[in-house]
């Protein structure tokens, strides 16, 4: 995917979040289980359903939580590109978005 390609579709998923597209923030994985039970429900869905798979992951479009979670310091986060490198998601993001699937 091109970097305009990339930054049109992280404009149509700001925007999808912005007219408030209904998301799962909660609750987070707790456990090791639990997080392999989302992975295997986002890899469930089809890869072409983008809001399926916001509504899964739980994407908001800014930090969530007591402690201000975002995508900028989730180990699947690259910084450089402004991307979620998980494969279930797979997307380009803010880096003050947030997902449930949020890792340190």
């Amino acid at each position: 995917m091109t970097t305009d390609k990339e930054a049109a579709l992280r404009a149509t998923i700001g925007k999808m979040l912005a007219e408030g597209l209904q998301t799962h923030t909660g609750p987070s994985p707790e456990s090791d289980r639990e997080f392999a039970d989302l992975l295997i429900a986002l890899r469930n869905l089809p890869p072409d359903d983008l809001q399926a798979r916001l509504v899964e992951s739980g994407l908001a479009d800014h930090p969530y939580g007591p402690d201000g979670m975002r995508c900028q310091e989730c180990m699947h986060y690259l910084v450089h590109r402004k991307w979620c490198d998980l494969p279930e998601l797979f997307v380009p993001v803010e880096p003050d978005w947030y997902c449930r699937l949020w890792r340190s």
